[in-house]
């Protein structure tokens, strides 16, 4: 057994290359080998947003708190509440981050597969980003 003590975890600005405005991360659970399962709390500022990507065996979102959006590839974003679960298959082009004037905390859990969670893409447009439902 592992006890890992939130006093002792850090959160740390996610990377520019991946993410678009201010993002924090808090990782959660990364479970050794042979167990697959990666857990983060991610919170954005107004505005940020994840670029494009994909997870090799998919993803959950939990949002925590305030409002955001989740964007799929050729569709307008949807807007996500705290208390929404999303469930975003392997393999889908997609994105997730606050509303240009809310910030938003989510769980996102997915599994690894060959080590990697994610297949990081472009960066979405501010054309993209602008498309979200009211």
């Amino acid at each position: 057994m592992d006890i890992s003590r939130g006093d002792t975890r850090v959160n740390h600005l996610a990377r520019s290359d991946w993410f678009t405005g201010r993002v924090w991360q808090e990782p959660l659970v990364e479970a050794p080998e042979p167990a697959r399962v990666r857990a983060l709390r991610v919170t954005f500022e107004p505005g940020a947003r994840t670029a494009w990507h994909t997870h090799p065996l998919g993803q959950t979102l939990y949002v925590l708190s305030g409002t955001g959006l989740v964007g799929l590839r050729g569709q307008a974003p949807q807007r996500i509440h705290a208390g929404d679960t999303v469930w975003i298959p392997p393999g889908e082009e997609h994105w997730h981050g606050a509303t240009p004037d809310r910030m938003m905390c989510h769980l996102a859990i997915q599994e690894a597969q060959d080590g990697k969670v994610a297949d990081w893409l472009e960066q979405v447009s501010d054309q993209d980003y602008g498309g979200a439902a009211a």
